[in-house]
């Protein structure tokens, strides 16, 4: 049986719909268990004012949460540089989202910036959906591939019969753009006045992905 074997190419852009505020708390201290209970301590007062702010205690998510050993240097009698343990430090990075709007952003960042918890905060946008925005992505690469078919076998004087089988990576794909790269300065969003809307417009997410069909001809 002979057969054309072509990769497709889909190309999308598609309009952010959904702000995400990533919120990483910390805390060192010298004992273990002493880190421990102020992660659970921090952890609660974040929710408590998640929930000042209009969302539900579920709605802020953990991403990842550990605890390091923190090592320190130092000279010994012998004027030898040796590590010591010096404490642990604990890092929990949570995540809140909801249908972007500047004014509630705005309300937000305020909020943390006054905090005494001091997080450090990253913003990116992403899709509501991006199921959907994945099968449209997925849809137009085997359009792509079904039109680069065509035109080959036209060009090579056959005719496509039938798909043989169809090769897709179904890798995850990610639809998130991040218009501050950097974590936003505590001291600016207190000097913010209260509930200070931002002027944020970001960017279309732009995302690609292939597929191999693999046809009959004849």
């Amino acid at each position: 049986m002979r057969t054309i074997r072509v990769t497709g190419k889909g190309n999308i852009k598609v309009r952010p719909d959904v702000t995400r505020v990533s919120i990483e708390l910390s805390h060192t201290d010298k004992q273990y268990s002493e880190v421990l209970e102020r992660s659970v301590k921090d952890t609660e007062a974040m929710k408590q004012l998640i929930v000042k702010l209009g969302f539900a205690k579920e709605d802020l998510k953990t991403v990842s949460f550990d605890i390091e050993e923190e090592y320190e240097s130092y000279q010994d009698r012998n004027n030898n540089y040796r590590q010591r343990l010096k404490g642990y430090t604990y890092h929990h990075e949570l995540k809140v989202e909801f249908d972007s709007d500047n004014d509630r952003l705005g309300n937000i960042l305020y909020a943390l910036g006054t905090s005494e918890l001091k997080p450090e905060i990253h913003l990116s946008y992403t899709v509501k959906d991006p199921e959907a925005v994945k099968n449209k992505l997925l849809k137009k690469a085997i359009e792509d591939a079904k039109a680069k078919a065509e035109i080959l076998s036209a060009a090579a004087g056959v005719k496509l019969i039938a798909i043989e089988s169809i090769d897709y990576s179904w890798g995850e794909i990610s639809f998130e753009t991040q218009p501050m790269n950097r974590a936003l300065k505590m001291d600016a969003l207190c000097e913010a006045p209260v509930g200070a809307p931002l002027d944020i417009e970001p960017e279309d997410i732009e995302s690609s992905d292939t597929v191999t069909v693999v046809w009959s001809i004849a």
